[in-house]
């Protein structure tokens, strides 16, 4: 089936490609969708910055573990003092080196609810690349099938052109004898160019479309010549209802998992501000070397420090507002998320059903043209009047039709699948 050509090429499309743009394998002719996602690499705006998210929310994480890992320091101190009176040592050179290692113990949930925090926007971080990347398939797969519906347009616009100027032609000699009207002859010409103008709109629309695909590759440069549709199978129809789809779009989309994670993470957020600027209890080694000794001077020391903030103006107070509306905000967008993708769902669920019934009829309608083209065949062969030529341009159209709901629904299909989370293999 097609969809489990997509979610396999979908693996590749996620690969990392290091290789330079010149060294990339070419686009074969014709391009197929396996190979479109294959090929495509993932410098393109979309991944990047999901990519780079990631990446922060990585150094987030290293930032708020460092808080509790030893810290080591050479301090340096190069002084001179006039020495007391009292003092056994007169030399006047009091410089010192000393080396600090410290380390903080407890500091009352502060470091652990910052960490936890990091940690979820990680996780947050994960489920926003995933979900770039199944949006990234689909993006490629809608550009992908637009270049074929274009070039399936461009042969119905070029037919009916080829058409319209046949009759014109004819109506010109007919014209010419005196038996065609001037008013009926102009009609012909309008009618010819009208289109003739919708095949340069479709023709533009061929280089549009190849853009869009290259672009969407990450490959701007490489236009593909000709493309390969795939073949779509319809499968059985959909078992189970709507709210038991609903249940898996719930529990799979990688958005709405991201968003949970950046709400637990928010209420984490504010944990840690409510414990910030609390006591800290660390403990502390040292190492000293000293130009002049004296009764308080000491090569080695070590102890434990308690840290208590007596006063610390709003500063807290500022921190937990800041953390209470991020926690506000994050749970306003989940909620959001979700009565937006609720209806996504429904819509994608529903359109299964139109998706179907507008296949069969396109089909029915195809099998119709086909005849009528049959007998308009028959009729041109014997010399009697007929539409030979509009009938040659509908059966084409029907065909346009069929193909774009075609389309529609392996797109749909993969759409049902990323809003599952389960359009990728390698499910998180």
């Amino acid at each position: 089936m097609i969809y489990q050509r997509l979610v396999l090429a979908g693996l590749f499309v996620l690969a990392s490609m290091a290789s330079a743009s010149d060294s990339r394998e070419p686009l074969p002719d014709p391009l197929g969708l396996d190979q479109a996602l294959r090929l495509a690499v993932e410098g393109v705006p979309a991944l990047l910055s999901a990519d780079a998210g990631r990446e922060g929310a990585n150094a987030d994480l290293l930032a708020a573990q460092s808080l509790h890992d030893f810290r080591i320091g050479l301090e340096g101190r190069a002084r001179l003092v006039e020495p007391s009176f009292k003092s056994d040592n007169d030399d006047p050179n009091d410089s010192q080196a000393r080396l600090l290692l410290s380390k903080r113990l407890y500091d009352f949930g502060y470091g652990e609810a910052l960490e936890s925090a990091a940690d979820k926007s990680r996780q947050a971080s994960e489920f926003e690349v995933r979900e770039a990347r199944q949006q990234h398939i689909l993006t490629i797969m809608r550009a992908f099938f637009d270049v074929i519906l274009a070039d399936l347009s461009y042969a119905r616009d070029n037919e009916a052109m080829t058409v319209a100027f046949l009759a014109w032609d004819k109506a010109r000699d007919e014209n010419e004898l005196g038996r065609f009207s001037d008013v009926e002859l102009l009609r012909l010409e309008a009618d010819y160019e009208e289109a003739r103008r919708q095949r340069l709109i479709t023709e533009q629309s061929q280089r549009l479309t190849r853009s869009r695909l290259a672009i969407a590759m990450g490959r701007p440069n490489d236009l593909a010549s000709n493309l390969s549709a795939p073949a779509i199978d319809l499968g059985q129809a959909a078992e189970g209802d709507f709210e038991e789809f609903w249940q898996r779009v719930q529990a799979g989309h990688p958005l709405l998992r991201a968003l949970a994670m950046r709400l637990e993470a928010a209420s984490d957020q504010l944990a840690s501000a409510r414990a910030s600027h609390g006591p800290v209890l660390s403990a502390e080694l040292e190492a000293g070397v000293y130009n002049r000794n004296t009764a308080s001077t000491h090569p080695l020391g070590g102890g434990l420090l308690l840290e208590v903030p007596l006063y610390t103006g709003s500063r807290k107070d500022a921190a937990v507002m800041q953390a209470q509306a991020g926690l506000t905000e994050a749970k306003g967008a989940h909620l959001e998320a979700q009565l937006q993708l609720r209806q996504q769902a429904l819509e994608a669920w529903l359109e299964r059903v139109r998706l179907r019934s507008d296949i069969r009829a396109f089909g029915i309608q195809g099998d119709y043209r086909d005849l009528y083209l049959d007998r308009s065949r028959a009729l041109y062969e014997l010399e009697v009047k007929t539409d030979l030529g509009d009938a040659m341009t509908r059966i084409t159209e029907v065909r346009v039709k069929r193909m774009r709901a075609l389309f529609d629904w392996a797109i749909n299909e993969a759409r049902i699948k990323a809003l599952t989370g389960s359009l990728l293999e390698d499910d998180t």
